[in-house]
């Protein structure tokens, strides 16, 4: 069992904020300490995108660039692809970026840890594992 985890940027965000999310860094800091994380090239650009300075940016660069990275293969456009026929069929208009940020976690067999509740939706009609921080009282239907 693969028990390795894809960090989507909207927990990413909680943990690296000045004002972080002590439970989220926490849980964060765990997975990079125990070299369980991955990072696929959209979470980069969007992180970094968020970026002020240019000392900042290469500074979270290079802790980002440390980090395994997932390849944008075929196979994860294949899934994508896949996945994104999947969800419209079932009425479900998931964002194209988290879509491929699924496939990419999906393709690996990685958990996708995030606080977005696309992916939630989208769990539940597709096969992949999640780790939602997203509150109890945050509903998702379909």
């Amino acid at each position: 069992m693969n028990n390795h985890f894809l960090i989507d940027t909207s927990v990413w965000i909680l943990a690296l904020r000045k004002k972080f999310d002590p439970k989220i860094k926490s849980y964060v800091e765990k997975l990079l300490d125990e070299d369980r994380i991955a990072i696929n090239p959209i979470i980069k650009v969007e992180l970094l995108s968020g970026t002020k300075t240019k000392k900042e940016f290469s500074k979270l660069k290079m802790r980002l660039d440390a980090l395994p990275e997932i390849a944008m293969d075929q196979e994860v456009w294949e899934e994508t692809q896949e996945m994104t026929f999947e969800l419209r069929k079932k009425g479900l208009s998931i964002p194209l970026v988290d879509t491929i940020i699924l496939s990419s976690a999906k393709s690996m067999g990685f958990t996708l840890v995030h606080m977005d509740r696309h992916f939630d939706l989208a769990g539940k009609v597709i096969k992949i594992k999640l780790k939602s921080f997203l509150q109890k009282s945050d509903k998702i239907s379909l």
